[in-house]
């Protein structure tokens, strides 16, 4: 099994800063790096100027096209992020005025980014006088040479990193290219969209033209954006929150009020995990299974009538998916099983290749081996040529995936035909000739990492003083929010006194705890597979997080327990 340790957040910025707030909320401020009470307050003018790079040239490329009623084809990305991206492009567009269509790419046919085929495809289905990328682009230096020669103009808009020089596009944006002031780089693809078309419309209205409102579109960026985990710098928690909030308030696109009926979730309750858990998985269902143009039809939709079987297609792909990616862990937990027998401990890295996987969930399986054995995994399955194999990987803490795998990529550039990605999440192709190799390789690699990294650390905000498990914290912690990817939702630690426990489906474990005078109750889920549980031993130690318990129309705090140990 791995091992974990439990530690503290370190505070990162002083909680005596924040007035009016009860000093345990003070301190989970604080050691997510709050840096002032101003932080606090998710305004819309508080958003970072609009100073990224090359915006203004690309503003002005796309104003002249609406103006002069060029041909404008926006090419997406097969999940959420790029789904909303593409969504949000062509509903504001549309609204100035704007001639414009979307392509997104098959990606078992095509692939990721904007390639040549796919830059050959917009021009025998559109003829496109101007070409944006949403979401994709910054390493497609071949495809913007093709569009261009075939007439098109190109705007790149992406958010991916890169270490390389940027394509010869007309305009590139992205915060993460070299030499881009943007201190934000944390900007999802939606993101960095809404920058765009924020700096256009104010540019329109300034001339007196046609524009549009893009705030009202916030729905969509706080959908991508969560959805694509982006880390939840001050920047992205302000759209994030506005997007929420007009979700919550029935504000936003007919499709996602879909989804949620779908799914049997209440709009006005939505918090910001729901983005990721519930709507982001029915997005991108469609694109792993099927094709993206479901998604991004349902975000289109004008009214309840025309998102309702699109939400329902979505829902019923997001089911299939769920089950073969069941399967395929299933699978590679018994193969692991083997591999573990010889080994008898677990390899500094899990890399995996079956002919039956789909390609569509490799992403997602990977990720449950990550978090299962705290290893950087790959998953891979067959591409359609029958010659290459497509990888997705998941890192753990402190492992960059995508610089492991540039690292080989380098070092032997016969292996890896393409890659990219992030710290924590890439993508990768190989020759199915060459997996055995690159695993090697590429186990070898990680296997020279410090050995400290493989101790799954679960990191906690203490203790909680006995009089703050009540309902009134929950309270704090909902309004503090959103909370995700590196500003985490607060979780605690402390010992508690057994009073009794149940077993719910044999599965789940349910636990009334005390401590001092409080009674309080506990549920471990999946706890059979998770924690050993003795009722024999009086007292458990807990990493758990607060929640409210609604039953029969009373409300009561229940602890949702990450960690057990006796």
């Amino acid at each position: 099994m791995t091992k974990i340790q439990i530690l503290e957040r370190p505070l990162l910025t002083r909680p005596e800063q924040f007035q009016g707030v009860p000093t345990f909320i003070a301190e989970i401020l604080a050691r997510r790096g709050v840096a002032s009470e101003q932080e606090l307050e998710l305004k819309l003018k508080y958003l970072l100027a609009p100073n990224l790079k090359d915006l203004d040239r690309a503003v002005e490329i796309i104003d002249q096209a609406i103006d002069r009623q060029l041909q404008i084809v926006i090419v997406g990305d097969y999940d959420a992020d790029g789904a909303t991206s593409t969504a949000l492009m062509v509903l504001v567009l549309r609204e100035m005025g704007a001639r414009v269509e979307y392509l997104v790419p098959d990606r078992f046919k095509y692939g990721y980014g904007l390639t040549p085929k796919i830059a050959e495809l917009a021009a025998q289905t559109y003829r496109p006088d101007l070409l944006i990328t949403v979401d994709n682009g910054i390493s497609s230096h071949a495809g913007v040479e093709v569009a261009q020669a075939l007439g098109m103009q190109v705007i790149i808009t992406d958010h991916h990193l890169t270490t390389k020089p940027k394509p010869s596009a007309e305009a590139v944006v992205n915060p993460n290219q070299l030499d881009c002031d943007f201190s934000s780089k944390s900007l999802a693809g939606v993101g960095v969209a809404f920058y765009v078309l924020a700096k256009l419309a104010t540019h329109r209205s300034q001339q007196n033209k046609s524009t549009s409102k893009v705030s009202q579109y916030l729905d969509l960026v706080a959908l991508g954006t969560y959805a694509d985990v982006a880390s939840l710098d001050y920047n992205n928690r302000i759209l994030i929150d506005a997007g929420l909030k007009r979700i919550q308030q029935n504000q936003c696109r007919a499709g996602i009020l879909a989804l949620l009926d779908v799914a049997g979730r209440e709009a006005s309750t939505l918090r910001a995990q729901d983005l990721g858990f519930v709507l982001g998985p029915r997005i991108n269902a469609a694109g792993r299974m099927e094709s993206m143009r479901i998604g991004i039809e349902c975000l289109l939709a004008e009214d309840m009538a025309t998102a309702y079987p699109l939400a329902q297609q979505l829902n019923q792909l997001n089911v299939e998916r769920r089950q073969v990616e069941t399967e395929m862990k299933q699978q590679a937990l018994i193969a692991l099983q083997n591999v573990q027998l010889e080994t008898d401990q677990i390899p500094p890295s899990i890399v995996m290749y079956d002919e039956q996987w789909h390609q569509g969930v490799i992403g997602i399986v990977a990720g449950r081996l990550k978090e299962q054995f705290h290893r950087p995994s790959l998953v891979f399955a067959p591409d359609e040529d029958g010659i290459h194999i497509k990888g997705s990987a998941r890192s753990i803490d402190g492992i960059h995936i995508r610089d492991m795998i540039e690292h080989v990529a380098e070092q032997y550039p016969h292996l890896v035909t393409h890659f990219g990605g992030h710290a924590a999440a890439a993508g990768l192709t190989l020759k199915k000739a060459h997996f055995n190799e690159f695993k090697q390789l590429f186990i070898q690699t990680i296997a020279e990492m410090d050995a400290e990294l493989f101790h799954a650390t679960i990191w906690t905000d203490g203790e909680l003083p006995e009089n703050a498990l009540d309902l009134s914290t929950v309270d704090w912690i909902e309004q503090m929010g959103p909370w995700g990817q590196k500003f985490p939702f607060p979780q605690f630690q402390g010992t508690f006194k057994v009073i009794d426990y149940r077993w719910l489906k044999d599965q789940h474990l349910k636990l009334k705890l005390s401590l001092g005078t409080q009674s309080i109750d506990a549920i471990a889920f999946n706890a059979v597979d998770r924690f050993e549980f003795n009722p024999m031993q009086g007292f458990v130690d807990l990493v758990y997080t607060l929640e409210r318990n609604v039953f029969n129309g009373n409300v009561s705090l229940q602890l949702q327990v990450v960690h057990l140990k006796q």
